[in-house]
């Protein structure tokens, strides 16, 4: 794959035939979509973007809000791109690719990998999976004095929750005490932990150049500064295709990206189509079979 930089924008480049830009989560990079991009790049010119904060990208805060990373993406299109493509973005990357949609004409056709539509918008934030797990662990990295952020959010992520209680202490001590093993033999590779799953390790594809800065924007809600999600939707006129993972709420937190309600609501304002996964949030890595036939039908 060919690697170049755009106006602070790093990004891979594969293939030939139909314009594709690929638009990662918050947290990784564009190396989180490795897997799919042989099969998608014998079909489809890929585009794979680092956005704003993450991977090789530029690193500043400044730049971390939907309408500056939207409007850098468009300019990319423009420039190195030069036609109308199909814009698939995952998570934080699909409110990107919507609102790049919303505001060019820049948008053949989008795919949204479920990103949080209303979810992460104002107070909705406080009671979501990403605040009370990345955002927050942002929010407190930045203020700790620590240095290595993949291990301290490793160590302080909600998902101990999920243990139980009399062993969750013990369980937290011996799994981070392996992370720390592996982080300090291997500081430039992607965590890995033993008997930690597979599909929750794939979050951690990046972060080494992950900026905490990013996640802080959700956590003050500065990212959606100056936009609204319905008002993004309801400029969207090219065909939409929204992938959607399982629905899971318990204790009063959302734990998946969006709720049945909001997608209710994305789907009156756009009139997208709705293809179900029976999987987490990374559709892309947990169902690639099912999300490669959707891509390349």
């Amino acid at each position: 794959m060919k690697k170049s930089v755009f106006n602070g924008l790093h990004y891979f480049e594969s293939g030939n035939g139909e314009p594709l830009v690929l638009l990662h989560a918050q947290g990784t990079d564009s190396t989180s979509f490795e897997s799919v991009i042989p099969k998608l790049a014998k079909h489809y010119h890929v585009y794979a973007v680092d956005c704003f904060g993450h991977g090789k990208s530029l690193h500043n805060p400044e730049l971390y809000t939907l309408k500056a990373c939207a409007d850098a993406v468009s300019d990319f299109i423009r420039e190195v791109v030069k036609e109308k493509c199909t814009i698939l973005g995952h998570s934080s990357g699909g409110l990107i690719a919507a609102q790049v949609a919303a505001e060019t004409n820049l948008c053949k056709r989008l795919i949204l990998e479920d990103p949080p539509f209303f979810s992460c918008e104002g107070d909705r934030r406080f009671s979501t999976f990403n605040y009370v797990d990345l955002s927050t662990v942002c929010h407190r990295f930045l203020q700790s004095g620590e240095t290595d952020f993949p291990l301290y959010y490793f160590e302080n992520q909600y998902a101990w929750n999920f243990f139980p209680e009399k062993s969750r202490q013990n369980i937290r001590e011996k799994l981070t005490a392996s992370a720390k093993k592996f982080r300090t033999k291997h500081p430039d590779k992607n965590l890995k932990v033993p008997f930690w799953p597979k599909s929750a390790l794939a979050g951690f594809v990046g972060m080494n150049n992950y900026d905490p800065g990013f996640g802080e924007a959700f956590y003050t809600n500065s990212f959606n500064e100056g936009t609204s999600h319905a008002e993004i939707l309801k400029k969207i006129t090219c065909e939409t295709i929204f992938l959607k993972a399982k629905s899971d709420e318990s204790d009063g937190i959302l734990m998946c990206a969006l709720s049945e309600d909001d997608l209710a609501e994305v789907v009156a304002l756009t009139k997208c189509s709705v293809i179900r996964f029976d999987c987490g949030h990374g559709i892309h890595i947990e169902k690639k079979r099912e999300f490669l036939k959707v891509l390349l039908r």
